[in-house]
């Protein structure tokens, strides 16, 4: 029915702390290099990193407090938690990775300085890009994997899913294998051309890809706040579904949209098969109610209605999956 449990397995949480663990030791030693060397590349990595390391930390909260159960104030769980510790990641990654990126190249071209041990910049980044490939290894199996249960492109799940902890993490780590190639041919060209030119569009570049990346986040994890319903293949799967359920003649209205991380609300008018009176009517639609809740991992919650019966049938489009 969605593309993610109800309650997600650790996968995305270990994906997260690898990413922090990674992003960590990578943020030390590009503030190390960046220190040393003089480098407004390396500089720009390094507030990129530690911008990476800030938002998985922000990743891990959100992993964790998108996972507390439903309460009486809180009747649809609180899967969307997810999506506001994740826009604070990405707004995070805007402000402290790009912005800091560009103001420091712009600076540098304005007022260069002198970098110098361009070994040691050099060794830096190989390591880092190494460490951001095992991070950004671990997403994209986690992606694929998830992506082929829906028969999508990897790119095309990231971008769809309503896992922000995964497209957050995936994102992050590709722009970074990006940024790292970016800065080494900023800090190459400056070594040999002796101009600090590139070094600081190299930092500029830099900021202005991490910019993208943050407001592509930013505007995923917005639509899903607003409250994004699953797509149009989902919904007929769904449909032909309480079609196929001798207790349900017809359906007039279907809304499934997500509330969390591979969690729907669910919300139904349909017309029951015979002639019942108003208490047995209301017991059925509760045991339906409960059946969906407890059959499919991915409804938090069901709530099913009559119908009018003045109000058009819904029918799935070809090709719905029974």
């Amino acid at each position: 029915m969605s593309e993610q449990p109800k309650h997600p397995s650790g996968d995305s949480l270990v994906t997260v702390l690898v990413a922090l663990v990674a992003n960590a030791l990578i943020a030390i030693a590009k503030s190390v290099a960046a220190s040393v060397t003089g480098s407004a590349s390396m500089v720009a990595e390094a507030a990129h990193s530690w911008a990476d390391t800030g938002n998985e930390v922000l990743l891990v909260i959100a992993e964790r407090r998108s996972r507390k159960p439903a309460d009486a104030r809180h009747p649809l769980g609180y899967g969307k938690d997810a999506y506001i510790w994740s826009m604070f990641a990405a707004f995070g990654l805007f402000t402290a990775g790009s912005v800091v990126s560009i103001q420091h190249g712009i600076t540098e071209l304005i007022d260069p300085e002198p970098a110098s041990d361009y070994g040691v910049a050099y060794v830096v980044l190989a390591v880092s890009f190494v460490l951001e490939a095992i991070s950004f290894v671990r997403a994209y199996r986690q992606a694929r994997t998830a992506a082929r249960s829906r028969r999508l492109h990897t790119l095309e799940h990231v971008a769809n899913s309503s896992n922000p902890t995964l497209r957050a993490v995936f994102a992050e780590d590709a722009a970074a294998l990006i940024g790292l190639v970016i800065a080494f041919l900023g800090v190459l060209l400056h070594q040999v051309t002796g101009s600090p030119v590139y070094d600081a569009l190299g930092s500029i570049l830099v900021g202005v890809l991490l910019g993208v990346v943050a407001v592509v986040l930013i505007s995923r994890n917005r639509a899903f706040l607003l409250g994004e319903a699953i797509d149009d293949e989902a919904r007929d799967t769904v449909l032909t579904e309480l079609l196929g359920r001798p207790e349900i003649e017809r359906v007039t209205f279907l809304h499934l949209e997500f509330t969390g991380p591979g969690t729907v609300f669910l919300i139904a008018a349909v017309d029951l098969a015979g002639d019942r009176g108003e208490a047995e009517i209301a017991v059925e639609l509760r045991r339906l109610e409960d059946e969906l809740e407890q059959q499919h991992a991915q409804v938090g919650r069901a709530v099913l209605t009559l119908a009018d019966p003045a109000s058009p049938s819904l029918t799935p489009v070809a090709g719905a999956m029974s």
